[in-house]
């Protein structure tokens, strides 16, 4: 365990304390094919019901994606396909819940902008702002919160990829990671607006999270807030046995594998967790956060 730092959080018309207690990010993927809901919440009502729902249930912040990042070589979502996912969604529940932190999952800084324009506070790019050249300067425009996650390659090529030690891979992604806040910030992001995501499953291996998660804290020499998002990860299902598709047999079978990394995750630090099941997700952050706190008592 470590001694979580404190941070504050700047978005774009507010702050978010980090590391007092762990802030819990509810996942909403306004898509089709999601590997974990399988487009469940595709439909505007779906998804601002599921919205609401995870507001109500303690959720600290919301994140609304409109394109999938499955393993697997597909065509990307056109920015107006997207636009009309998520947008709806998103202007529906600024109108139930006006307060609502929402972040907005997206490469693409026109959804990016859109999304940020009507409310949201924060864009989480999977590409840690890699993928559109505009996306940096646009978020330090709008002056956003940003998530940089971690990606080893892109979607199409992670089963192509050879394996890659613990060492090597918490040393890449530290490197990696590193690189990206730098190029953020020199785009104009303020450095107090960076979270970092190191990106479990996407491009490591079922094996090389493990290492990953357990060294989780050592990122924490990057000097920035941290985001885990494990929940419902392939390699939870791969340890655990059940590697099936059915989005109803994803959502039984990784919850309490999910839950076990979501308090690893945050002995190792996290400030925030990304997840899919917000009451039993609060739960375990809320014992991990008093086990947390008794060992940072004890170091001082």
């Amino acid at each position: 365990m470590v001694i979580r730092p404190r941070f504050n959080w700047k978005l774009r018309s507010r702050s978010l304390a980090l590391g007092e207690r762990t802030l819990v990010m509810g996942i909403l993927n306004v898509t089709p094919d999601s590997f974990s809901d399988g487009g469940e919440f595709f439909s505007q009502d779906k998804a601002l019901k599921r919205a609401l729902e995870m507001l109500d249930e303690g959720a600290d912040i919301l994140d609304i994606g409109g394109e999938s990042t499955r393993p697997g070589k597909r065509p990307p979502v056109p920015a107006e396909v997207e636009l009309e996912r998520v947008m709806p969604v998103l202007k529906s529940l600024f109108y139930e819940r006006p307060q609502a932190v929402v972040s907005v999952d997206t490469y693409k800084s026109s959804l990016a902008r859109a999304a940020v324009e009507a409310g949201a506070e924060i864009v989480n790019d999977v590409s840690a702002m890699c993928w559109d050249p505009a996306m940096a300067s646009t978020a330090a425009d709008l002056k956003s919160g940003v998530v940089l996650m971690h990606m080893r390659g892109r979607p199409e090529d992670w089963r192509h990829l050879p394996p890659i030690g613990g060492d090597e891979l918490l040393t890449m992604v530290k490197r990696d990671l590193a690189l990206c806040s730098k190029n953020a910030m020199d785009a104009g992001i303020a450095r107090e607006s960076i979270v970092l995501d190191a990106g479990f499953g996407f491009g490591k291996t079922f094996d090389e999270n493990y290492p990953l998660l357990a060294r989780f804290g050592e990122l924490h020499e990057l000097g920035f807030p941290l985001l885990a998002g494990t929940s419902r990860k392939s390699f939870i299902g791969h340890t655990l046995g059940f590697d099936g598709q059915a989005s109803s047999s994803i959502r039984q079978d990784r919850l309490y594998g999910s839950l076990a990394s979501i308090t690893a995750a945050v002995l190792q630090g996290a400030h925030i967790v990304r997840v899919h099941d917000i009451r039993a997700a609060l739960d375990a952050v809320k014992v991990a956060d008093k086990i947390l706190a008794a060992a940072e008592a004890a170091k001082r």
